[in-house]
């Protein structure tokens, strides 16, 4: 173990802090611009149908026929966009939940029971109050329009929050969401739905048997999948079952996993193959060899998922959000029980279920299930929740018609107004709270899943700062690594600005593209084993066009160590055990590229400038007092 060297204070932001976006960031981008995009859809579809009501109602009523012989399907406008590029949407949400299945907070499957009991009783609630507005009521049959979150307005509205509340939220609120959708869904299908014509659903189970099938067989041709989905639409859609139940098993079932470095190396080599002979048989195996090393799950979100923000759930408020008003029409609905009681259910019974589920879970499970965030933070999940939208207006227009259909959309409306109001509210009075309260109000107690492995052990690994500090960061870095060279500025920013950091290099030299990074590694080791290690890791991170062996010697000669000995332990690789290990630690951590970051044992996703890197930090620092 070397000790704590003192960094220079170098400040700036890294030229790649811009440039490089996870998934999940570019994700929460979208969300954000798309919560605008579904807003102004609104807007212009309720101003629409009060200026010109007569042209909205003719175009989204307008038959629309697809034939094939003898067969096909003839929709409104209307029900192509509820029934079949819904279904598109659905197909998103699925994937998303399979990542975090997969990949994310969900793969410890403990922590799946807290929000799926949230999102059963956070259905329960608002279906009990609608129905105890309505009893007697002709209207008691309109129960499920009360129930359903909406699950595009719900992370739009986390997003434009997203400063005031913690990540982790974020995973709560989706697991939530899609146990609403699901069982929306099924409630559809049961309560719903016309007359079942059977033999149209067991054509449609038939051919997802064979989806099914296929993907046991280990099929990973996404245009086969795509023709069977849509295949199983069309009975789906005869059936009397609304079809968007295929795009969210569609999404569940499109598996989701890191890039491996096998894949990345194989990927590197074909590269090499096409540009010895650039023909086009080693430029298909190129394009497929690239494709394997990304999981079918995020190349499809990245395809879709802003088709789905940006155009399918823009179309679908378009084309159901369009209410004629009047002042007496508004009247008469906020004292319709139609109004009243999908606007309590969504209002009060959303945070009422969902708060009090978790509390209760927590309560008797003796704290071994909590929510992954404080209850500050869970109470805003509860209150954002209270957006129902999409299935609200889905399962309204099935169950009513004419006025009261006026009066269901009011409600509808009206509880996203709210429940906004409300969460703002929630926020703002836990942003005046004293810092630490505010902090454990927002993050909790509750441990997060550990990416790291192994830990890190302060007998073994280089550790530059405190020993017994709160917060450690720890890189994966290649000293041939161009990003790496680019980071090491704000790593040191970051050092500088916090006393409190303790920092850990671990070697990923990345062999199959950088030819001097293993001998690299090995210098800094051998150079370690004089008590230079952090000297010979700040050199080669400043020289990192030259790497050679001539020039390791002469920097280990510039460090004035023994240049003997230093030698001998990169002739006879004596050191190459120990980056083994640390490649080793890489590979069960999940990483594959160069510089990924943890903090406190959890991988960091986003840019590694300054901001990003601090905001992490901070946020690690509270936590740990917290858990102290």
């Amino acid at each position: 173990m070397s000790m704590p060297s003192t960094a220079p204070n170098l400040t700036g932001q890294t030229e790649c802090g811009e440039d490089l976006r996870t998934p999940l960031r570019v994700f929460l981008r979208t969300e954000t611009g798309s919560a605008v995009v579904l807003v102004a859809a609104v807007v212009t579809a309720m101003a629409w149908a009060n200026i010109a009501p007569g042209t909205y109602e003719t175009l989204w009523r307008t038959h629309l026929s697809i034939s094939l012989g003898t067969s096909g399907v003839s929709l409104e406008m209307r029900e192509w966009v509820n029934s079949g590029l819904m279904a598109l949407f659905f197909f998103i949400i699925g994937l998303e939940v399979r990542r975090e299945f997969d990949m994310g907070e969900l793969r410890e499957r403990r922590r799946v029971t807290l929000p799926v009991l949230a999102g059963l009783s956070g259905m329960l609630v608002p279906v009990m109050i609608y129905l105890a507005v309505n009893a007697g009521q002709p209207s008691v049959h309109g129960w499920g329009a009360a129930m359903s979150t909406d699950t595009a307005f719900a992370l739009g509205m986390l997003a434009l929050l997203g400063d005031r509340l913690p990540g982790g939220l974020r995973i709560f609120i989706l697991t939530v969401t899609v146990v609403d959708d699901f069982l929306a869904l099924v409630v559809i299908a049961i309560a719903y739905s016309g007359p079942v014509d059977w033999p149209a659903l067991g054509v449609a189970l038939g051919l997802f048997a064979v989806i099914l099938a296929i993907r046991a067989a280990d099929v990973r041709r996404g245009p086969v999948y795509a023709v069977l989905a849509v295949a199983t639409w069309v009975p789906l859609q005869k059936s009397g079952v609304d079809p968007v139940v295929i795009g969210l098993a569609m999404g569940l079932l499109t598996y989701a996993y890191p890039a491996s470095r096998s894949d990345l190396e194989r990927a590197t080599g074909l590269f090499r193959l096409f540009r010895e002979q650039p023909t086009p048989e080693l430029e298909r195996n190129l394009r497929l060899g690239l494709a394997s090393a990304i999981s079918p799950n995020e190349r499809l979100q990245q395809l879709y998922h802003p088709w789905s923000s940006y155009v399918i759930v823009p179309m679908f408020a378009l084309a159901n959000t369009g209410i004629s008003l009047d002042g007496g029409q508004l009247a008469d609905a906020f004292t319709s029980p139609i109004t009243l009681g999908i606007l309590l259910g969504f209002v009060l019974g959303k945070p009422l279920g969902i708060i009090g589920a978790s509390w209760l879970t927590s309560r008797l499970s003796r704290g071994g299930l909590r929510p992954p965030v404080g209850w500050g933070a869970t109470t805003a999940g509860g209150t954002i929740a209270g957006v129902g939208f999409t299935l609200s207006l889905l399962i309204a227009t099935l169950a009513f018609s004419g006025r009261q259909l006026t009066e269901a959309k009011i409600g509808v409306v009206s509880a996203i107004l709210c429940s906004f109001v409300l969460t703002w509210l929630v926020t703002w009075v836990i942003g005046r709270l004293p810092e630490p309260s505010r902090a454990r109000a927002l993050l909790g107690t509750e441990e997060g899943i550990v990416d790291l492995v192994p830990a890190v052990d302060v007998h073994r690994d280089h550790i530059r700062g405190p020993l017994d500090a709160p917060v450690t960061l720890v890189e994966f870095g290649d000293f041939e690594c161009p990003y790496c060279g680019q980071a090491e500025a704000v790593v040191r920013e970051l050092l500088t600005d916090f006393g409190d950091v303790r920092y850990v290099w671990r070697h990923l030299p990345l062999n199959d593209v950088h030819p001097h990074a293993q001998l690299a590694a090995e210098a800094a080791e051998a150079a370690g084993e004089q008590g230079a290690y952090w000297e010979m890791h700040d050199m080669l991170l400043a020289h990192q066009g030259a790497l050679r062996g001539a020039d390791l010697l002469r920097y280990a000669e510039e460090l004035g160590l023994d240049t003997d000995r230093f030698h001998k332990a990169l002739r006879t690789h004596a050191h190459a055990p120990w980056v083994a290990e640390d490649v080793e630690s890489a590979d069960l951590s999940g990483v594959s590229g160069t510089p990924t970051f943890f903090v406190n044992g959890r991988r960091h996703h986003g840019a590694y400038d300054i901001e990003s890197l601090t905001a992490a930090v901070r946020a690690a620092k509270e936590r740990a007092a917290l858990v102290r």
